[in-house]
């Protein structure tokens, strides 16, 4: 009994020493996630935030969006503080200026090489300077530093930066992110190595469903089309708008608004008629000559012949997707799988820390085989981490059906750090599979969505909500049954062209225009861009005389927007090979003055107003994005208490006791 009893403590001994290290309370918390905290309510750091407010004015001039972003740093605290702030941006924005304003004090930042401009901002700090430098993270993950910001002091920076806006169906939509979601980590050993803003602080919701760490947040679009606009709407924030007339209108959030700042700004028109504002604009700057041509498309029709077709869902089951995003999928995968023919087949990865699979082999498309997939998705609610790469493993590694042509449809928030790595996993694994990528929620991670689709040939959808995915799984069978257009290529008439990008678009799978950026030289009288291609119907044709239009606000944004879509190839898309292009890209953000990997924005104002440079560091926590559960984000390990020390030294006395009265029965 004795001896049982000492095999007792000494079992209590182990489990205490162990969790008196970790807090295993979360069971759906990956330790891999640290060191993500959670910043608690009454911390003085939630108390005086110091960016206090951030206000988007967009102008929206035909197809082409210009956006100012100013942010308000304020210090209502008794020292000086250096503050650190992520924030996201639009993944196709062209980040091309910073100014840093303080009382009358305004400086204009320089774009420098990514080391040399942390330099100059780490000196400036030192020597007691206001001092501001804006890194990217990734094509949409933004941080800014902003260091000496002194009591009393109100500091302003303003970024801009522009975007094009290709209809899809002849829908135009604007998309103004204003919260980074949470991203999944992994193993910190194998975790890209400018993934430091991954372990950013996150608030949790009061009780009152307030966030401590919800900025005030205003945005303004002012819309200008050359042609009348109709059904204009926002998905996810209540607006109030002015129309000027039926070209021109004003755009606000509507003062019910009190937490807009937890889930994208996503705005939503047509052009009357469904026309789509195509055409030809160029631009000459520094010696050279830009065009921009977006061409109409031609319009889907049905498959002639119906090809044998097998669908792998691969759908994350996270604990980010706990609850709304998760509900949304469900239904999502409903449409989805309606649309599936008998004579199809299909087979489901549910994937989280782990994944299992529906069935060992696909399953034909029937309707008791279709209840069965979408009984077993109702039995799960989302917990773990996600881990996206050996689903993709496992799902390119599954055998497929001999004769058919096998679709990957991957299912997520995208709220994970491995985006290039899951772009190079999907482009070496293709063979002759495509790959279409569906992002669930309020504010997903549509880099990697669109990454995703970019490299599996594929579509990129975004889900904000039940609302959207009405009628998506016929828009998903169209893409997949009949490309709309495909062996694309552009020729100049009268005129050399050189530069274009994209350099080569294979296929076309949807209604959106056929947009081209390039460069031109020695053009002749009558010159003309001319468009040729093959469509379900024949061949296509489109042609433009060189004589460009568009307004000269438009037109002047043209070397910005061709340098992007140029280091969207040879940069966002590289996979994980990500220094095979690094001098190009220098080259291209030192020229453009763009934002990129390797270049940043860095802002100096030369009054010392902290002499030694002494200060608070302060990182900005974000509010959880709308319908993101706080699954998604890890608690933190706490310290061991005293209570736990005195219980261990307890259960010590103990076992020594019990030791020696054995040792004294045993004589």
């Amino acid at each position: 009994m004795k001896r049982g009893l000492l095999f007792l403590l000494a079992g209590l001994l182990f489990f205490s020493t162990t969790y008196a290290f970790a807090d295993d309370s979360c069971t759906d918390c990956d330790r891999s996630l640290a060191p993500r905290i959670w910043i608690p309510d009454g911390n003085p750091v939630t108390d005086h935030l110091p960016l206090k407010s951030s206000t988007a004015d967009i102008v929206i001039d035909g197809p082409i969006a210009r956006v100012t972003v100013t942010q308000h740093y304020t210090n209502a605290g008794a020292r000086p503080i250096n503050a650190r702030y992520v924030f996201p941006g639009s993944t196709h924005a062209a980040v091309q200026g910073l100014t840093m304003k303080i009382g009358d004090r305004v400086v204009k930042a320089v774009i420098k090489e990514k080391q040399e401009a942390k330099k100059i901002y780490e000196a400036a700090k030192q020597a007691g300077k206001h001092a501001a430098l804006l890194d990217q993270k990734r094509p949409n993950v933004f941080m800014m530093d902003v260091a000496n910001i002194m009591p009393g002091d109100d500091v302003e920076l303003t970024l801009q930066y522009s975007e094009l806006l290709v209809p899809d169906q002849g829908v135009y939509e604007l998309v103004y992110p204003t919260v980074v979601g949470p991203r999944y980590g992994g193993d910190p050993v194998q975790s890209a190595p400018d993934a430091d803003w991954v372990s950013n602080p996150y608030a949790k919701d009061r009780a009152d469903g307030s966030n401590p760490a919800q900025i005030k947040t205003d945005i303004h679009v002012h819309l200008a089309s050359p042609i009348p606009v109709s059904d204009l709407r926002s998905v996810q924030h209540k607006i109030i708008t002015h129309w000027v007339d039926d070209k021109d209108a004003e755009i606000s959030l509507d003062p019910t608004e009190t937490q807009p700042g937890n889930r994208d700004f996503i705005l939503r028109y047509r052009l009357q008629g469904n026309q789509i504002d195509s055409g030809l604009m160029t631009y000459h700057w520094k010696g050279e000559n830009y065009f921009l041509m977006m061409a109409q498309p031609p319009k889907h029709v049905a498959a002639d012949q119906i090809m044998k077709r097998e669908y792998l869902f691969v759908v994350d089951v996270s604990g980010s997707m706990y609850g709304f995003p998760l509900d949304t999928a469900r239904k999502l995968m409903g449409e989805l799988l309606s649309t599936l023919k008998p004579n199809e087949t299909f087979n489901i990865l549910f994937f989280s820390g782990g994944s299992r699979m529906l069935s060992p082999t696909p399953l034909p498309a029937t309707p008791e085989n279709r209840q069965q997939a979408m009984a077993m998705l109702q039995t799960i609610q989302g917990s773990g981490g996600t881990e996206l790469l050996p689903a993709l493993k496992t799902a390119f590694a599954m055998p497929r059906t001999p004769d058919t042509a096998r679709s990957i449809v991957v299912v997520t928030d995208g709220y994970v750090d491995v985006e290039r790595q899951a772009y190079d996993l999907i482009k070496q694994n293709l063979n002759s599979t495509n790959l279409f990528a569906f992002g669930i929620g309020s504010s997903v991670n549509r880099y990697l969505i669109d990454s995703m689709a970019q490299a599996g040939k594929g579509e990129p959808f975004v889900i904000t909500g039940p609302s959207d995915v009405a009628g998506v799984g016929a828009r998903f069978r169209r893409y997949v049954d009949s490309p709309v257009l495909g062996n694309i290529k552009l020729q100049g008439e009268g005129v050399e062209l050189y530069d274009t990008e994209p350099s080569d678009i294979p296929v076309m799978l949807s209604e959106r225009p056929i947009v081209i950026f390039g460069k031109y030289r020695n053009a002749q009288p009558g010159a003309a861009l001319a468009l040729t291609g093959t469509s379900a119907t024949g061949a296509y044709q489109a042609s433009m005389p060189l004589a460009g239009q568009g307004s000269q606000n438009q037109a002047e944004l043209l070397p910005v927007l061709w340098a992007r879509q140029r280091l969207m190839r040879v940069s966002d898309q590289q996979g994980t090979d990500v220094d095979a292009n690094r001098d190009e890209i220098i080259k291209l953000g030192l020229d453009y003055s763009l934002l990129t990997r390797y270049t940043s924005f860095v802002a100096v104002d030369e009054k010392i107003v902290n002499p030694g440079g002494e200060a608070d560091n302060v990182n900005q926590p974000l509010p959880l994005p709308q319908g993101v559960s706080e699954r998604a984000v890890a608690q933190p390990v706490p310290e061991p208490g005293l209570w736990w020390l005195l219980l261990i030294l307890v259960l010590l006395f103990f076992i020594n006791r019990l030791t020696r009265m054995g040792d004294d029965d045993a004589r």
